[in-house]
């Protein structure tokens, strides 16, 4: 609550009353009086009270914040006071969001020394003019720290409406003397300054909560780079640097995904003789957003949605949480892939349960059973005490030894027979590790980095492991060989009764699609006699309907799908409505026979129809549809020449939950993003890449690879990077085109060469790629893609023309 040092006189006090407040009986005439005035005087002081502790954005010198009274910047949009996070019953003074419905917490003061309610704890400015934290017996648990040369005697604290607390002098609001903004904690926010002052040495340094529940401070660090000075670094232990920012560009920092394409904010960044400091601010205010550095060492920028209340993460930084420097802790490993997390290794268990169970894994994983030098192997024939349990496909841990030996058991043999040995590996060298292993990743199998250690366990433990791998596995072959008989004689009978009636079934309530025979497709394409052409799965064939509707039928081969997924794949095509989409009409099955039934139209396409149409694909259907084979061929136009996505054959559907899908290589080489031929999961970024290739051939009216009269091969995506990194478009486009809109022009040679990045986070989405093309978002410069770079040097660009 806001308390008062002293009360106005009774001079000054208001004649008022109160609802609340009655007399039980009436007192005697001459006592009346002074009972009126005192009444009067209580009335008036609860009046006062409850008046000036309502929600304001100053502390003065005579008021204190205590309780669950807080202070509420001056448009409401923060909020000062007291939290206590989780069930911890420790309370610190906080700053949060205020008209968020999730409490984000973006600044907090005693971080590192928390209070409790039972000490009565209150936030008040002190006789030196710094705002302290003490508790009910006056011991400081926090201060501001301030120093300055000259008396202050009317500080007041202010919570301004980007989030900054300031100290500052009561008449002057230009003389600031401390703010919370120079004192971070895990997160930036728009408009405040992050760097170092250079006359002082005085640096930011936000440094991640323990856990989602403890805002002490964690193992992990953001600055500027101390040396460098031109770039920002993450930091484990303030020692082992795990990201970088990559230098400023004058634009961007070049490590971090979408910066010169992201119209949304400004970035600002400052380096002279006195500081150096980043910031970064929105352009639009409404937007809700932070940068934080999290509990598990990643930086993100969350945005706050008002549809689904909930904190979007834009980006992580690094985007792999595996890629965090000792992110599981010692003994713990991170599971790279998809779904990253981490466990302990087999004989291990949390440090920290309640830590794990939040998500904050950085703590690491102890021994189930200690191990002592002592008895760590016994002699004469008796049981070792210590063994060793192979963890396969682990990426090598930091901290190695080397050891000139030969063979694997006398490896195993030093390290035995060394107490503090916690590991040995041996490929083609023994390596032993004599402290905890950190850093630890599990890899997929046949992976070139992976390589499979031992760990020292107590015999108990590796027994442990050994017995229950044992009894899941004969319990599994128990399970599995009493179920087998009943399901094959279940699955008989039932079997043919379902093959016959599952797709009528599975499309009885949708009356958008239609089930043709395949004898009628038949007639309708004359016996699929008329082929218009082939792509990598399949034919498609031209055919009209008994309504003299022209059709298109493609016959899906080659694809390894079973029916289940193509009738998923084919109702949510078939609800597809988008001026630029062709329309599923129907579709087929007979045996191995796959047909898709589409509207048919021909010609050329438009770059603009086809952004929108992906767009709506990638984020407006009930699900994420990933295209797959975007090139000139599959994209039609009808006799308005609008343009017409086609061939979906090879789509593949991604649930809105997953980020990424793992899948057959589809698609068609010249068009394959990198990350299908590396065999990674997928986006709808694949899509992106595709669209690139696609718009480098209708800018130019060529093909991306031609074979020259000397018998070489150009690829025609290195000359045009080279000329639209260089700001050079005026010979890209195709000559033959008249009436040429630059403006338009200029943003669709950046678009493509954009969208072909290597990494698919620095591709702009469909969205995006809508509104640059449409000139409501600018685009910068695109930097010539990676896996281009080794072929600039081989080309004469003068020589493809």
């Amino acid at each position: 609550m806001l308390t008062f040092d002293r009360v106005p006189t009774c001079a000054s006090i208001q004649n008022t009353t109160h609802p609340n407040f009655h007399a039980k009986r009436m007192a005697p005439p001459s006592k009346r009086k002074i009972c009126s005035s005192f009444s009067f005087l209580i009335l008036s002081i609860f009046h006062l009270y409850t008046s000036t502790s309502a929600l304001t954005d100053t502390i003065s010198r005579v008021q204190s914040l205590s309780g669950s009274t807080t202070v509420v910047s001056k448009e409401g949009n923060f909020e000062l006071g007291f939290f206590s996070p989780g069930n911890t019953g420790n309370l610190y003074v906080g700053i949060w969001f205020r008209t968020t419905s999730k409490k984000a917490v973006i600044w907090v003061a005693n971080r590192d020394n928390p209070v409790t309610s039972a000490t009565s704890p209150e936030l008040k400015i002190s006789g030196d003019g710094n705002l302290v934290l003490l508790n009910k017996f006056g011991e400081p648990k926090w201060s501001s720290n301030g120093t300055w040369n000259k008396p202050r005697k009317s500080i007041v604290a202010v919570l301004l409406d980007n989030g900054n607390l300031i100290l500052r002098d009561q008449g002057n609001s230009s003389d600031v003397i401390w703010q919370s903004f120079d004192h971070p904690t895990d997160t930036i926010l728009s408009g405040q300054g992050f760097g170092i002052n250079k006359i002082t040495g005085e640096y930011q340094d936000r440094v991640s909560w323990k856990d989602p529940e403890d805002p002490a401070p964690g193992p992990f660090s953001n600055h500027v780079d101390l040396i460098r000075l031109n770039q920002y670094v993450s930091l484990w232990n303030q020692s082992k640097v795990y990201w970088q920012s990559g230098n400023w560009t004058g634009q961007a920092f070049t490590s971090i995904p979408g910066m010169p394409l992201n119209t949304e904010y400004n970035y600002v960044f400052i380096n002279n003789s006195h500081q150096l400091k980043f910031i970064y601010t929105t352009k639009d205010v409404s937007i809700i957003t932070r940068m934080v550095l999290t509990v598990n060492g990643q930086l993100q920028r969350h945005i706050w949605s008002n549809k689904s209340e909930e904190w979007i993460v834009q980006w992580s930084l690094p985007a792999a949480l595996c890629d965090v420097y000792s992110v599981c802790g010692p003994f713990g490993v991170c599971k790279t892939g998809f779904d990253e997390k981490c466990y302990c290794l087999p004989g291990f268990r949390p440090v920290s349960s309640r830590s794990w169970d939040l998500g904050a894994w950085n703590q690491g994983c102890v021994r189930k059973t200690d191990i002592s030098c002592v008895d760590s192997n016994k002699h004469n024939g008796q049981q070792e005490k210590h063994a060793f349990l192979k963890i396969a496909n682990i990426k090598v841990p930091g901290n190695p030894m080397q050891l000139n030996v030969q063979s694997e058991e006398e490896c195993r043999s030093i390290c035995l027979n060394n107490c503090i040995c916690t590991a040995y590996a041996h490929q083609h060298e023994c390596i032993v590790w004599n402290s905890e292993l950190r850093d630890l990743k599990q890899l997929p199998d046949g992976n070139v980095d992976a390589i499979d250690i031992y760990v020292r366990l107590a015999a108990s433990d590796l027994e442990v492991q050994y017995n229950e791998h044992k009894t899941h596995h004969m319990r599994l072959i128990a399970v599995l060989g009493s179920t087998f008989v009943a399901l094959c004689v279940f699955g008989a009978i039932i079997w043919t009764f379902r093959k016959r009636n599952a797709t009528q079934k599975a499309f009885s309530n949708d009356d958008s699609l239609i089930l043709y025979s395949y004898s009628f497709l038949q007639h309708c394409t004359k016996n699929f006699s008329d082929k218009l052409g082939q792509g990598s799965f399949g034919s498609v064939y031209k055919g009209s309907l008994p309504n003299s509707q022209m059709i298109a039928v493609k016959k899906l081969q080659g694809m390894r799908q079973g029916e289940k997924q193509f009738q998923t794949e084919v109702r949510a095509l078939g609800r597809i409505h988008h001026t630029n989409l062709v329309c599923l009409k129907g579709f087929c099955l007979r045996g191995a026979e796959r047909l898709l039934v589409l509207d048919w139209y021909t010609r050329f396409q438009v770059i603009l129809g086809v952004a929108k149409g992906l767009h709506y694909l990638h984020e407006e259907c009930h699900e994420c549809i990933i295209h797959c084979d975007i090139k000139p061929e599959n994209v039609l136009v009808d006799a308005d020449f609008s343009p017409k996505v086609a061939d979906f054959g090879l789509a593949k559907l991604m649930d809105r939950n997953f980020s990424r899908a793992l899948t057959t290589m589809r698609g068609t080489i010249g068009y394959l993003a990198p990350e299908w031929i590396a065999g990674l999961p997928i986006t709808s970024k694949a899509d992106v890449y595709s669209y690139g290739m696609m718009l480098f051939e209708i800018i130019s009216g060529k093909r991306n690879t031609e074979l020259m009269e000397s018998k070489t091969i150009k690829y025609f995506p290195v000359w045009a990077a080279v000329r639209i990194s260089n700001g050079d478009i005026s010979e890209v486009f195709d000559h033959r085109m008249h009436d040429t809109n630059v403006q338009e022009l200029e943003r669709a040679c950046k678009v493509a060469c954009w969208c072909i990045q290597d990494n698919e986070a620095h591709r702009p989405t469909m969205q995006q790629i809508v509104h640059i093309l449409q000139g409501t978002r600018d685009v910068g410069l695109p930097p010539i893609p990676a896996f281009l770079q080794n072929l600039v040097e081989e080309y004469d660009p003068a020589s493809y023309s």
